[in-house]
Formats: structure tokens, sequence, C-alpha cells
């Protein structure tokens, strides 16, 4: 069979433990036979970003700015366990933090639907993809924990000598305290790129913070989505969707009532919790896609899953493993139908249609790894080991 010729090649960010595992079957069973495959390859994986001092991950992130399209496998963000294992230098920052940060990205968490597996919320019908900011707020915090009584102030010195000076607390006793930031650039770049996402999708946009108690600084992410939001306002119209701004408790009212089918744009930390209960509810987070989108329309496509650890361990000692690499193909699926579309190659388009149809095939004819054997209903089950799940999509892909 001659294979599907590609034009420019896919940034390839590899990664660590089982997903590293997963990522090699996956090449060799289900792209390399179809695809005469171009990437440019970088290896994350830890003992790598370890040996370059983290400058790998910097130079897979700018690869990505200057080919447009990366596909990338989960990574380990290590820990004080993790250094003694790996023997590491330091504690390197997490990989998805450097790439987002470079690539000045929005991260759109999306569930992978099928017929069989019910949402927990009835009422949901369609996917509900997360939007988050992926950029401060908590996540890049300062704190202190007060020792004893006394007065915390916050405290902006302008460069142009100006300073602005509020009392946080007169503390009575021991307690904490935590500073936050946010920036126009970061916030207006997120606007951008859900506005852009949800073109691109042809789905409505919702958009939540507590402007009513941050009056400052929730409110400056409302008033800048208000601002970005007149430069779509004419291609929504045209396409029939919404751009729908609410606070963030009657959000999660809505979205638990709603049948889904909408982008859900939330802050970094909301961000971060809402996309594990959405995942959760339609199934397991093994089911979740994962893209990060630049405003200047750059693409980063993974699994929202991480290393898969347990397993590993289980696949160093020889036992079979039943790894659940759906969200993983889909990654890759993702990133071709990006590479087709940009390129205009409609037969490598087409591919990672099949591709994921494949996938659905299999699992409708109940084949599926045991992390969804108990959630599928009315189909006859039929558990099968990671390899033999691949095997079987293998099967359906050449039909």
């Amino acid at each position: 069979m001659e294979k599907i010729q590609m034009l420019t090649p896919i940034v390839e960010m590899d990664g660590d433990e089982m997903t590293r595992i997963l990522w090699r079957i996956i090449k060799d069973e289900l792209l390399l036979p179809f695809i005469d495959l171009k990437t440019e390859y970088y290896d994350l994986g830890l003992k790598k970003r370890d040996e370059t001092a983290d400058a790998i991950t910097v130079q897979a992130a700018e690869a990505t700015k200057r080919l447009g399209v990366a596909v990338k496998c989960a990574t380990i963000t290590p820990n004080a366990a993790r250094m003694k294992e790996y023997d590491l230098h330091q504690m390197w920052k997490s990989p998805n933090g450097t790439i987002r940060a470079i690539l000045d990205g929005t991260v759109f968490r999306t569930p992978i639907t099928i017929p069989s597996i019910h949402p927990v919320v009835k009422n949901w019908k369609k996917p509900i993809t997360i939007a988050r900011h992926a950029y401060g707020d908590v996540y890049k915090s300062v704190e202190i924990r007060v020792p004893a009584a006394g007065r915390a102030r916050l405290i902006f010195e302008g460069a142009d000598g100006r300073q602005e000076e509020v009392v946080v607390h007169d503390f009575k006793g021991p307690g904490v305290l935590q500073g936050m930031h946010n920036t126009d650039k970061s916030i207006r770049s997120f606007a951008h790129s859900c506005f852009k996402f949800a073109i691109d999708t042809k789905q409505d946009l919702w958009f939540a913070t507590k402007d009513t108690i941050s009056k400052k600084y929730d409110a400056r992410f409302r008033e800048i989505f208000d601002e970005v939001f007149a430069e779509y306002k004419a291609k929504f119209e045209e396409l029939g969707i919404t751009y729908f701004y609410t606070l963030i408790d009657d959000a999660v009212a809505r979205v638990v009532r709603s049948e889904g089918g909408f982008i859900w744009a939330c802050k970094n930390y909301d961000g971060d919790v809402m996309s594990d209960m959405v995942s959760t509810a339609f199934g397991s987070l093994a089911m979740m896609t994962s893209v990060l989108v630049s405003p200047e329309g750059n693409y980063e496509y993974e699994a929202a899953h991480g290393t898969v650890t347990r397993h590993y361990y289980r696949y160093l000692k020889g036992e079979e493993t039943s790894t659940n690499p759906m969200a993983t193909i889909f990654a890759w699926s993702g990133a071709l139908r990006k590479r087709g579309e940009l390129d205009n190659l409609p037969e490598l388009q087409k591919f990672a249609d099949r591709l994921e149809r494949a996938c659905f095939d299999t699992l409708n004819d109940g084949v599926c790894t045991k992390d969804l054997a108990n959630l599928m209903e009315g189909v006859e089950v039929h558990p099968a080991s990671t390899q033999e799940f691949i095997k079987a999509v293998r099967h359906k892909l050449e039909a």
C-alpha cells in the first residue's frame, strides 16, 4: 500500500514511563505502516531533560512556534521522590508549564465520548470542552507563613516611581498570606485563543469569573474578554454561535443542567478542577484529549492524563498491562489532522478521521482496556491488554 505523504514535519515530543511505551507501539502499529511520517523529534523524557538542563524542552517549544503543530507524550514533573529515583541534578519544572509559557497558549480539554459509556450527569448529550487559562493566579503565587501578630501590606512600585499600597490584613496572631498576579497580555492571549477555538470548532463559548467579589482582579478578565470579543462578534454571528458570560457559581449550575456541546473558559484554578470533574463525569481521564492553542495559531496535542506510573512498574516486571491508549492515539490524530489542514493534504486529514473511527468501532464492539470495562453498557465487553486493543484498532483501520 502506498503511504500517505507529508510535506511539513510535526514536532514530536517523547515522554516518560508507560506512555512512552504506548507512544512506540502506536507509531509502529497505527502510523508508520500507513504514513510516510515526518517529525522533528525531541526526547522530553526526564533523563534527557536532566542531561540538557531542560534546554530540550525550550527547543521543542521553539520548534512548535516554527512548524506550527506538535504532538506530545505525557511527561513526569519531578518531586523529591523522583529526584532520588532518577538521580536528577535539580527538580525540573513541568514541561507543560514551560511550553505553555513560551507559546503563550490556552489548554483545551475535551472528553472522547462513545454511545456505550453514559455520562454521570444524565442530561449531558455532547462533550464539554474546558478552556483553561494556564498562567498565573495561585500557580504563580508567593506565600508567607505568618508567625505572629503584625500587618500585611500589598505594595506596587511602578517603574515611573509611582507607588500604591493597601493593607491586606492586621493579623492578631499566626496565619497565612498569599499574593497572586496576572497580566493583561496573558489574559488577552487567553481570550483570543478561546474565541479562535470557538470559531474553529463552531461551538458556543462560555466564560465565568467572580467579578462581583474580585472587583479588580476578576473584573479585569471580564473587561478584556469583552474588548477582544468585539473583534470576533461578526464571525460569531455569521456562524450562529454565541459568547456568554456569567459568574462561576452560576456557570457550574448551568453546566450541570445543560446538554453540553460548548466550550467553557475558566481561570487557571477553575480550569484545573473543572477539567477533572468533566472528564470523570463523562467516563475517564484516559478518554480526555488536550490541545494547547496559541494566539498565533500554533497547536500542541497531547493526552490529558499522566505517565501511568503504576502500569509502568508492572510492565518492567514483565506483567501484562491494560493501559488505555485512546487519548494518546487522539493526540496523534489531532496533530495529523491539523497538519493536513494547514498543508492542504486532504488524505492526511482523512487518515486522522479513519484512525479515530477505527478506535470508536473497536470500542463499540466491546473491545476495551480494563479501565472502561465496568463503565460500558449495552454491549458485550471483551477486556483486552494494551497491545491487544491496539491490534484490534489496527485491524479496523486496515478494513
